[in-house]
């Protein structure tokens, strides 16, 4: 495993971290297979872990205190978001902060939040939602630093909405905010045109979500693929939505050198990227999680090959089912 430095939290985190939204809530989700994952990918220098307090209504989160306190002797960095009060998935424009994160909400949940991890502090603090608009309000920057004076978290950052990595700027500006969520694959690239960029700038820390495009990425969907009955990809698989996804996959399939899979040509696409400091595939499977974290140990992709897959850049512009 490899590590990077998390912007100016000083932290040097595993490249390869851990996303645990799918075993929060998504169908066949097992407790004991997740403990096991989560254990293996600690064992295999895995220090970086991403939760929420809205997947499976804190169940991630108890998970993932389990864990550290199962490691005592280890560094594992502990990251949450918070949720919107109004709980409305994503922001529209002109949603007024006070119905998604008025001061008393932000501290509440955060006190939920560790009182789930059974933890004193959590080390990361995310806002899971964002509109940019939001940067000069003065609650949510008391909320937070008073948060911080009190030790309950080391640090704050802002999980911006899917195909909006524009939707941040000002906030980043501030000079509040640590860290910064993204989606960034091989399909989403549009962080790097003003994200990343700004974020070198100010010292703050990327973290790549959805590497694998909820699925897309693996090579594994087909024009009749289907989820269990409440699982959430069947509300993001629309008909439209994933015949599209499966032939972008399809149109990636040449580029795949020989002893590679399409999920490992994915992470390190991202890992390519010295800009970010994290990626956090979700890891359900111990097998999943050997075959992520190899990707560290294997190093950047070739500039050749980086350059094809920059040609099947897709950009999109969010809909009622991309949420």
């Amino acid at each position: 495993m490899r590590y990077r430095r998390l912007g100016r939290t000083g932290w040097q985190v595993s490249e390869v971290g851990y996303g645990m939204w799918g075993m929060g809530e998504w169908a066949e989700s097992d407790d004991e297979e997740s403990r096991q994952s989560l254990q293996l990918a600690t064992d295999l220098s895995c220090t970086f872990f991403d939760t929420a307090l809205a997947y499976g209504d804190g169940h991630s989160e108890e998970l993932l205190g389990g864990l550290v306190r199962a490691n005592p002797g280890r560094r594992l960095y502990t990251a949450t978001k918070i949720p919107p009060k109004n709980r409305r998935w994503p922001t529209r424009r002109g949603d007024p902060i006070e119905d998604a994160f008025p001061a008393d909400h932000i501290r509440a949940s955060v006190e939920t939040s560790l009182a789930n991890l059974g933890l004193p502090s959590v080390d990361l603090v995310q806002f899971h939602l964002w509109e940019d608009d939001w940067a000069e309000d003065e609650g949510w920057q008391e909320a937070v630093a008073a948060l911080k004076s009190d030790g309950l978290v080391g640090a704050v950052g802002v999980s911006v909405n899917r195909w909006e990595p524009w939707n941040v700027l000002r906030t980043l500006r501030t000079g509040l905010v640590d860290a910064v969520q993204v989606i960034y694959n091989i399909f989403d690239q549009a962080p790097e045109d003003e994200l990343f960029p700004l974020c070198r700038e100010l010292d703050v820390g990327v973290i790549a979500r959805v590497p694998f495009d909820e699925g897309t990425l693996t090579g594994t969907l087909t024009r009749d693929s289907r989820w269990p009955e409440g699982d959430w990809r069947n509300t993001y698989f629309v008909p439209e939505n994933l015949v599209a996804s499966v032939e972008h996959a399809e149109a990636l399939e040449p580029l795949v050198p020989a002893g590679m899979t399409m999920p490992e040509m994915a992470l390190r696409f991202i890992l390519s990227n010295p800009d970010v400091a994290t990626v956090i595939p979700g890891m359900r499977r111990e097998r999943h999680v050997r075959a992520n974290i190899a990707a560290s140990d294997a190093g950047p992709l070739p500039d050749s090959l980086i350059a094809a897959l920059r040609q099947h850049r897709w950009d999109r512009t969010p809909t009622a089912w991309s949420q």
